[in-house]
């Protein structure tokens, strides 16, 4: 896609039929700014968790005909009055994005600059999702799936947060519920909104 390296979050924040949303609330937040055919279904799991849980809510949903992907740490608050209320609003937060890797289908990854924060999201979700394992290692997880950039939004607050990586399936997506015909959630991704809600009001 076009665009500037100082703008490019600005452009596509102007792209036609793009969504920000941006509901402040408790001092956590759950931010989710691949939303919408990009990283698919992680704005509808943030919006769940964050009605539930009384969190503060930020998200990017982009309309089908588009698909770009915008590197973390280029989503800066300085092209968004939306993204900079709620960067001031909160102290904490979890922000979700999906990922797909051959042999990781069932891992979850905790990411983001705060550790404590991390292992508590990983000891909640555990205790959630059988069958999942979910790794909050920096070591056992992809550099690039760190999310420890420091300009990284969820690495921007008081007390920063962490990044969640949400494989297809736990997302309700991939050949693994083909068969399933029932409308609405998954029964993977209902309890991974469970253990987000859990989370975040234990945090």
């Amino acid at each position: 896609m076009p665009g500037t390296v100082e703008g490019v979050f600005a452009e596509l924040l102007r792209h036609p039929g793009v969504r920000e949303r941006c509901e402040l609330r408790s001092p956590f937040g759950v931010m989710a700014f691949h939303g919408g055919s990009l990283e698919q279904a992680t704005d509808v799991i943030a919006d769940e968790v964050a009605d539930r849980s009384g969190a503060s809510l930020y998200t990017v949903v982009q309309p089908p005909d588009l698909r770009w992907h915008i590197p973390s740490k280029l989503v800066d608050p300085a092209a968004s009055p939306a993204l900079r209320r709620f960067v001031d609003h909160v102290d904490t937060a979890i922000a979700l994005h999906g990922y797909g890797r051959t042999g990781r289908f069932t891992t979850l990854l905790v990411g983001g600059r705060n550790r404590d924060l991390a292992a508590h999201v990983r000891t909640v979700l555990t205790s959630h999702l059988d069958g999942y394992l979910v790794v909050d290692d920096l070591d056992a997880i992809p550099v690039e799936l760190r999310g420890l950039h420091p300009d990284n939004p969820v690495n921007r607050l008081r007390e920063a947060g962490v990044q969640l990586e949400l494989p297809p399936r736990v997302r309700g997506l991939g050949p693994f519920w083909a068969d399933v015909t029932e409308p609405g959630l998954t029964p993977h991704t209902r309890a991974l909104i469970a253990g987000l809600d859990e989370a975040v009001r234990s945090a």
